[in-house]
């Protein structure tokens, strides 16, 4: 499938207009994006911690399910943490969306073709695991209803967007993880949070 979207366009959009959104984000180019798009302290990216994104994001929505999730990941990743899809499709967390970035490589070691680059539908996985909604986005103007979703949809919701498979100029969150999560931690909790 030929992509056009470029990913830097999609995640800002994405986080527009984010509000107190919790935002996980993938290892590599999915955590670049998200601090492309501005850094934020409800924004917590998996430094080194590949496949953890999804149940990380699954973590918040069962703990705090007055909140909206949102995952942001690679098709790297999901594929390496399939299982996740079962496990989230089961728990059925209503504030919970998984956005796959598929530019169909391994972005981080070489841009090797994944297995999605070879018919492996990502969305028909998380359907299959029992979704509320599941589907795969190939144009621009897909991107609103998404966002809509995102932010006000019954989940658990999968999107595998198509993109461009490029190189984009690195603009890296924090990498300090002990600040990372403290400064989570603050944000999601308040004062209580120094408490705990």
């Amino acid at each position: 499938m030929s992509a056009s979207l470029h990913r830097r366009d999609v995640v800002k959009t994405l986080l527009a207009d984010r509000g107190d959104l919790l935002v996980v984000t993938g290892l590599g180019s999915a955590a670049w994006d998200c601090a492309a798009a501005g850094d934020h302290a409800l924004t917590f990216p998996m430094w080194g911690a590949m496949g953890l994104a999804a149940m990380t994001g699954l973590g918040l929505a069962l703990a705090r399910p007055a909140r909206r999730v949102l995952v942001v990941t690679g098709d790297g990743e999901m594929l390496m943490g399939l299982g996740s899809l079962a496990t989230i499709g089961s728990s059925k967390p209503a504030n919970l969306a998984v956005v796959v970035l598929d530019n169909e490589r391994y972005g981080e070691t070489g841009m090797q073709a994944t297995h999605t680059a070879k018919g492996v539908e990502l969305a028909a996985v998380a359907r299959a695991c029992g979704f509320a909604e599941a589907r795969t986005l190939t144009r621009a103007d897909e991107l609103p209803a998404l966002h809509e979703t995102i932010h006000r949809g019954a989940g658990p919701v999968f999107a595998a967007i198509k993109i461009v498979a490029e190189k984009v100029p690195l603009v890296l969150p924090p990498r300090d993880g002990a600040l990372l999560r403290a400064r989570f931690r603050r944000a999601l909790l308040g004062e209580r949070a120094d408490l705990q």
